[in-house]
């Protein structure tokens, strides 16, 4: 992996064809149309990228017709920008957003709305449209986000890649001493040196019983011989994201630990094998806690043991369905995409994540990155 090598991008031609599907949707369901909002989904569907404020800027898709609903003085900014063809019709400071998308839906129509939109968006449409023609927009979107193409896993698949080897790099640097902060700011430098859209879109560096906090302790923290280090970080290549965790230590592991981090890959596995066509979501985390708790670990949700859902979605959002947590009676499906890291937590002592994530093929799970080695060799 260099800097040189070209990361797969998403077509127009596959965004065209998302909005058909999206259409289809519409007319199927009897709605005037769908609200997308400054958020993924409006990335998604049309390739437009903007950043969320007091201003609603989006997309209403109807079954004939994509306009954009765009604040007056941001028109040339949005010109310029990567976008499907489509209507850009503006609204003034003076005026309201939710009357302009009103006169583009149509008399008596009703109206989804992008379910990540902020509140004011919607209080806006009700008030225009009345609430009984909202309809919620998430199961619409989100149902077809759900399931990725393949263009979509070439572009996981490749920034995962980036991401295990700036993890290789990280982990050839520390040593005791070293800050946290600076490891930090090494992870950033070489994503942002990989072509990353902005270098690290989030990154977590732990280090001893820092370990023991799923997402990390506050201040910078020092390595300490004989510590356990926990890395987890990410990036994002055409808006699609990377998310990988090690788990390891420097030194000769001790004998506690190295007990906990086979549970911990034990449960990995498992999460893996139950991940079959078909299977419920919910049975991958209730396979993870079942190792746990012939270890003794648990059980639900107790520590020691596993403090949260065995894993995640992943996409446009680095958090998005399917959840692998109980009660998700979701069947998986080919293309469905998600983490698998069911985390190990002793308080006071260190946790242990392993996070690699699985992409659904037609006959079963599959890999994106290959799963740790070992308790001191963090790569297969």
């Amino acid at each position: 992996m260099t800097p040189s090598t070209p990361a797969p991008r998403i077509s127009d031609e596959e965004r065209r064809a998302r909005l058909s599907r999206l259409r289809s949707t519409i007319e199927k369901a009897g709605l005037g149309g769908v609200l997308l909002g400054p958020t993924e989904s409006l990335r998604y569907f049309t390739g437009l990228v903007w950043h969320a404020s007091e201003r609603l800027l989006g997309a209403l898709v109807t079954p004939t017709a994509l306009y954009y609903i765009v604040p007056g003085f941001e028109q040339s900014r949005v010109e310029s920008l990567p976008h499907l063809p489509g209507e850009i019709c503006v609204w003034q400071e003076e005026e309201s957003s939710a009357a302009l998308v009103a006169s583009l839906l149509g008399t008596g129509k009703s109206l989804a709305v992008d379910d990540a939109v902020a509140l004011f968006v919607y209080h806006a449409l009700a008030r225009e449209l009345g609430a009984d023609r909202l309809v919620d927009g998430g199961p619409i979107i989100r149902g077809q986000r759900l399931r990725k193409s393949p263009a979509e896993i070439a572009i996981i698949q490749y920034v995962m890649n980036l991401t295990l080897d700036v993890h290789k790099r990280a982990h050839s640097i520390l040593k005791p001493g070293i800050r946290a902060s600076e490891v930090v700011r090494f992870i950033d430098d070489e994503h942002r040196a990989r072509g990353a859209e902005g270098g690290s879109s989030f990154c977590i560096v732990s280090f001893g019983e820092a370990t023991s906090l799923p997402h990390g302790a506050d201040g910078d923290q020092i390595l300490k011989s004989g510590d356990v280090v926990l890395v987890d970080t990410g990036c994002r290549i055409d808006g699609y994201h990377s998310d990988l965790t090690r788990t390891y230590m420097l030194d000769e592991p001790t004998e506690e630990f190295t007990r906990i981090w086979a549970m911990e890959r034990e449960a990995q596995q498992a999460v893996f094998d139950a991940a079959k066509i078909g299977a419920p979501c919910e049975s991958l985390d209730d396979a993870a806690r079942a190792v746990l708790a012939r270890h003794g670990l648990g059980p639900d949700y107790r520590l020691p043991g596993l403090p949260h859902r065995a894993g995640h979605g992943l996409g446009l959002e680095i958090h998005e369905e399917p959840f692998i947590v109980r009660g998700n009676r979701t069947a998986l499906a080919e293309g469905m995409c998600f983490s698998n890291e069911p985390m190990i937590v002793l308080p006071g002592k260190f946790g242990i994540r392993l996070e690699d994530h699985i992409h659904m093929t037609a006959t079963g799970p599959e890999w994106f990155t290959a799963p740790a080695k070992g308790p001191s060799e963090p790569f297969a």
